[in-house]
């Protein structure tokens, strides 16, 4: 167990220190789990979630198709032309962003929402960085409120068994994407005061013409596919990641035969965040690696004495302690690591896992907002920024940060224990 506790402690050390090598980082410590006999060579395959997988890459593969589209810039074309003023504007954009992000990955978002956010920005002559700071923020935060919004929530619905519709409606109780809602409907109150002197009037913009309505139509099937897959309880394990996938491959053949030209493949293919797929195929093989040698049990037993085996104070250690983490380290190995954690937790306490499994998905992910590094959407706000010449302060940053996350965790944390406990 400490060799396999030295490894798992050095993998992640080396993820914080080496960001932009994290993949492989958590590819090499997989090989050393397998070499040194930690995990045996025939378990490789029974701990890698093949479900996860599949679901990121053929999310991803339609939203860049859905992107290119230009849909998503048209339905921002028509928010901006409905808003009496920036203020107003600002807010409809973040609240599109959270909204969208719901369905699509966070960075796919700030990617499809903040050039219409610069646009506005260079028209009325205004500095777009709390703008398109809050627009990340937003994508950031819906992220948990359904299954297919962020990487960490469909590795929580492959860990937990939750389909689509169990965000929404769970055990007979309100699910995340409810508590999520709430919280993001606080945070337009937060950007109503920080952007209260914005009140330039706006005017109609052109619209952008859409070039082709499948990707919207394949995005939507999938949805539709995977609420209707939820009601069947003898599923395939693989069963949502497969729905992914072929919706994907559909809208590539179509692609081919319309242009009768295979460089149609390209594209999609490029935009599919292989570095987050090769990133999680590590941390799984780690991860079932350290759990077949006790170290999960460990660190759920350590969990358990600090808090004096009471629940309350479980859950508040785990949805303060995520928020933490999040806020300087990515939370995909953050919330792969605490998944079996926070089951090993539940099951010495003999209590359903659940509440704990919402506040560690809550804490993790609207932690990340906290900080300009926390989340991957973020990150990517502000090098769109730093292209066009506009530097961004951690000063700028914390003065929306802090409030918005603060507003959503809150709400959230208290809305969980409330329902959940």
């Amino acid at each position: 167990m400490y060799l396999a506790l030295a490894l798992f402690a050095a993998t992640y050390v080396l993820m914080l220190v080496l960001p932009q090598k994290r993949a492989f980082v958590a590819l090499i410590s997989a090989a050393l789990f397998v070499l040194l006999g930690i995990l045996p060579i025939n378990e490789i395959a029974s701990v890698i979630d093949w479900n996860v997988l599949l679901m990121i890459s053929g999310t991803m593969g339609i939203v860049s198709l859905f992107i290119d589209s230009g849909m998503p810039a048209r339905m921002a074309d028509i928010i901006l032309d409905k808003m009496p003023d920036v203020k107003w504007t600002i807010i409809a954009l973040s609240v599109f962003a959270g909204v969208i992000s719901a369905f699509v990955d966070n960075v796919a978002t700030v990617l499809m929402v903040a050039p219409v956010a610069m646009a506005i920005a260079k028209k009325f002559d205004i500095n777009p960085v709390p703008m398109i700071i809050s627009i990340s923020m937003s994508s950031n935060l819906q992220g948990a409120a359904t299954l297919v919004g962020d990487t960490t929530s469909i590795m929580l619905g492959g860990y937990a068994g939750m389909d689509f519709l169990d965000f929404f409606s769970f055990h007979g109780k309100p699910g995340l994407f409810w508590i999520v809602e709430i919280g993001a409907l606080l945070t337009v109150f937060v950007l109503l005061w920080l952007f209260r002197k914005e009140n330039m009037k706006t005017e109609a913009a052109e619209y952008t013409v859409v070039t082709d309505h499948l990707p919207t139509a394949l995005l939507l099937g999938m949805i539709v596919l995977l609420i209707l897959t939820s009601f069947f309880p003898d599923k395939p394990s693989y069963a949502n990641g497969l729905i992914c996938v072929s919706l994907f491959a559909v809208g590539l053949l179509v692609n081919i035969f319309r242009n009768h030209n295979f460089s149609e493949l390209r594209k999609p293919f490029m935009d599919i965040d292989y570095t987050t797929i090769l990133l999680l195929t590590g941390l799984f093989i780690v991860i079932g690696g350290i759990t077949k040698d006790g170290v999960i049990d460990a660190i759920a037993a350590l969990f358990l004495r600090v808090s004096g085996n009471n629940i309350f104070l479980i859950y508040t250690l785990i949805v303060w302690a995520s928020v933490l983490f999040s806020a300087f380290i990515d939370n995909i190995p953050y919330v792969a690591t605490m998944l079996p954690v926070v089951q090993g937790i539940a099951a010495a306490m003999g209590v359903e896992p659940y509440l704990l499994y919402f506040g560690l998905l809550i804490g993790a992910t609207l932690g990340g907002n906290l900080t300009p590094i926390g989340a991957s959407a973020n990150i990517t706000a502000i090098g769109i920024l730093n292209q066009n010449g506009f530097k961004v302060k951690n000063s700028d940053f914390l003065r929306i940060g802090i409030p918005f996350s603060l507003t959503a965790v809150v709400s959230g944390y208290i809305l969980l224990w409330v329902i959940w406990h």
